[in-house]
């Protein structure tokens, strides 16, 4: 996002959505001076650039943009503090005067003080996230969440990262009298999920991420087979001591707590459904003893699985 060089950085006030949800939304033909024209192709909207209230967390703007191959922003700064995110593609990013290569998963932010200046490789065009925000609430929220203006992070999740930022593009363009409610509890929850799955940007290209990850993948795929540590670390190929370093420091939890929340959200889909009972779902998750899985179940979710199934089945 963001104007030509030497623009003032003031978003329009009014809707400049373009294209559809699609994978090829068509060509941009036209668009506001502050939005970037150096794009093959956007989805954008704008909501509240003039806030009511100068404390509430406001969504200002945000969409996403296709860039063009001759793709560059340059700005001393911007009027809203605004997250960047890259889908696809690579690119360059100096930001604050400090230079960082840009790659799928990157998320960056800068503000009113923050000089940053974006190109992309004309031949990995990239494809970008953006959303702008405005409000003290949102100030606290990066000083204790992150990314504050001027950092870059990489997310361990950017499918879910682009999910949330999809999410939040099509509640915004429906325009109606929730839309800026709605806007702003799913901004809280990008910038939450960015919290929770980022790595410093410097570790996120390296052995040990792709390590990381990959061990992470293989419980995503088979975590009804997997039991143990030592399984995990089997199938993986890794030692098992490193792969709970690996989790320690990419996700701040082991790699059989991971597991066991994977296992207990499979757990709690069946629990609501009607005829299922607590031993059958425990055996299902790969628990023989269903007294373990209760007590396992209830420290993950917060209730026993009886009292969970009964709250939740249809009547």
């Amino acid at each position: 996002m963001g104007a030509r060089t030497g623009d003032s950085g003031q978003p329009p006030a009014q809707d400049s959505s373009e294209g559809s949800g699609s994978s090829n939304p068509p060509i941009l033909r036209s668009g506001p001076a502050s939005f970037s024209a150096q794009i093959s192709s956007a989805r954008r909207f704008c909501l509240s650039l003039d806030p009511d209230s100068p404390d509430r967390l406001t969504v200002a703007c945000g969409g996403c943009e296709h860039c063009a191959p001759d793709y560059v922003i340059e700005r001393d700064g911007f009027t809203y503090i605004t997250i960047e995110f890259v889908a696809r593609g690579e690119g360059t990013l100096v930001l604050d005067g400090t230079t960082y290569t840009l790659t799928p998963g990157t998320l960056f932010a800068y503000g009113p003080e923050v000089s940053h200046r974006i190109t992309t490789d004309p031949h990995a065009t990239l494809v970008k996230y953006f959303v702008s925000m405005a409000g003290t609430e949102a100030e606290s929220l990066l000083r204790q969440y992150g990314p504050v203006p001027g950092a870059v992070v990489h997310t361990s999740a950017p499918t879910d990262i682009v999910a949330l930022f999809d999410d939040l593009i099509r509640s915004s363009l429906r325009g109606t009298a929730f839309t800026a409610h709605i806007a702003a509890l799913l901004l809280e929850q990008i910038i939450l999920r960015i919290a929770e799955t980022s790595v410093a940007h410097g570790l996120a290209g390296g052995a040990a991420f792709a390590t990381y990850l990959r061990c992470r993948q293989y419980i995503d795929a088979h975590w009804g087979e997997v039991v143990t540590l030592d399984q995990l670390a089997r199938e993986c190929q890794v030692d098992p001591a490193y792969v709970c370093r690996l989790f320690r420091r990419f996700d701040q939890q082991s790699p059989y707590q991971y597991l066991l929340k994977q296992k207990m959200t499979h757990a709690a889909n069946r629990l609501m459904m009607e005829g299922l009972s607590v031993k059958q779902v425990a055996d299902e998750s790969g628990f023989s003893d269903p007294f373990h899985f209760s007590r396992v179940f209830r420290k993950v979710m917060g209730m026993p699985p009886g009292r969970f199934a009964r709250l939740h089945q249809r009547p």
